[in-house]
């Protein structure tokens, strides 16, 4: 009886594995015909609305990039239809218009509201930066004992921090800057962009580290942010006196070509992870659910007020919303998964100048797979690891906020020595 059952048990789960493994085939495969079409539908949009179409990568040769910042996978994402979407699109050969758009401007695909906007009044073109003095009103004549950079994540914002851990330094006499990265949230979103990590590291520089004088600081940063925060960290790393990464997507320099199937795999399940392959395996697809999702945002705002009876859009729903697709989908590929190849090289530079490194991450993390922190500890024992029990990708700094804060506290606390100059 016990063999007939686990013989059923077989059974069942190979049989829904073979039908996952069909589903997943049908809809992805519908996905690349979907893709390859509006390929050919938005470059004739683009050039009926805009008066010149904005070249995607469905053809592109990766030796048309500069250097080696542009990702690969940018260009070797495969669909069995993009030879029929080229020939669609040579076969249609139209003369380009002489009207050029200004990289100033959103895309007629991009929200143009007020907020949205906003940037675009900016004469600097600096980032986005909350800052928060928690020096204490009577010590206010005296310097801030310690300066500290928070970066977000991939379609994040600076309210990750200042809505969660910031209400937490009080009287500890911390100057905190949480920064919006180039193309999200209040930050600008060029479209003459490609959004690599020496984009995001010389906007951070340009926006913080230059004007605001930082003679030395710590950094604190979660999943995609770490990278800019290693790249940031290495190139100053005479002044940098700790960072703290907050589930680091971080893979092996040697395996950059697979780093889009791992950490964004063709899946229908989780639904969180359908969505993220999606948006970063097609190009065009993606563009439309921006188009729906991020361009209309004011209309699901006003849905949601609607419905839950509440004045206020939580921030997590905000965040969202406050990108381009032009601005997610390069940082995607040219940070997340390009920036591979860089992370050993700063992670190296960092660990020989004794900087200070420690890692955070929830054991129930889903995005990020949890090897990446046990990899990184392997190939650096220095880097300290810090796995905690029942949280997930976001739960470790919001399911956490007062514990999180006192964490860094102590780790900033631990590296008060003098820095070299």
């Amino acid at each position: 009886m016990s063999h007939l059952a686990i013989s059923t048990k077989k059974w069942a789960r190979k049989s829904g594995t073979a039908i996952h493994a069909a589903l997943s085939f049908t809809i992805f495969f519908f996905l690349d015909l979907t893709d390859a079409i509006l390929c050919f539908v938005y470059e004739l949009l683009d050039e009926v609305l805009e008066g010149n179409s904005q070249s995607c990568y469905c053809n592109a040769s990766p030796r048309t990039t500069v250097e080696n910042e542009v990702s690969e996978t940018l260009f070797n994402r495969r669909n069995v239809f993009r030879e029929f979407a080229r020939k669609l699109k040579l076969s249609r050969r139209m003369v380009n218009s002489k009207k050029t758009h200004d990289e100033m401007t959103n895309r007629w695909s991009d929200c143009g509201c007020q907020t949205c906007s906003s940037w675009t009044k900016k004469e600097d073109g600096n980032l986005h930066v909350v800052v928060k003095d928690s020096t204490p009103q009577e010590d206010s004549v005296r310097e801030p004992l310690e300066d500290v950079i928070f970066i977000h994540g991939f379609m994040g914002s600076s309210y990750l921090w200042t809505e969660t851990v910031f209400e937490h330094f009080k009287e500890d006499r911390y100057r905190l800057f949480a920064v919006d990265l180039l193309g999200f949230g209040e930050s600008p979103k060029p479209r003459d962009s490609l959004y690599t990590l020496k984009d995001h590291v010389e906007a951070i520089e340009r926006s913080v580290v230059k004007p605001y004088q930082l003679g030395s600081f710590h950094l604190v940063a979660h999943s995609m942010g770490c990278l800019v925060a290693l790249a940031l960290a290495a190139k100053h790393s005479t002044i940098v006196k700790s960072v703290t990464l907050v589930a680091p997507p971080y893979f092996s320099s040697s395996l950059e070509g697979s780093v889009l199937t791992r950490i964004a795999g063709k899946r229908l399940w989780p639904p969180l992870a359908f969505g993220t392959a999606v948006m970063s395996w097609y190009e065009h697809v993606g563009r439309c659910v921006c188009f729906i999702v991020c361009k209309h945002h004011k209309i699901w705002e006003w849905l949601i007020k609607l419905c839950t009876g509440k004045r206020e859009i939580p921030w997590k729903i905000l965040d969202i919303t406050r990108h381009t697709h032009h601005s997610a989908w390069h940082s995607m590929h040219n940070v997340i998964c390009g920036a591979s190849k860089f992370a050993d090289g700063h992670l190296e530079t960092l660990v020989n100048s004794g900087v200070k490194i420690h890692l955070m991450q929830g054991d129930r993390d889903e995005m990020v797979p949890l090897h990446c922190s046990g990899d990184m500890k392997k190939n650096y024992p220095a880097v300290e690891v810090e796995i905690v029990v029942g949280a997930d990708h976001e739960s470790v700094i919001g399911g956490r906020r007062e514990e999180f804060a006192e964490r860094l506290k102590s780790i900033w606390n631990s590296c008060r020595i003098e820095i070299p100059t």
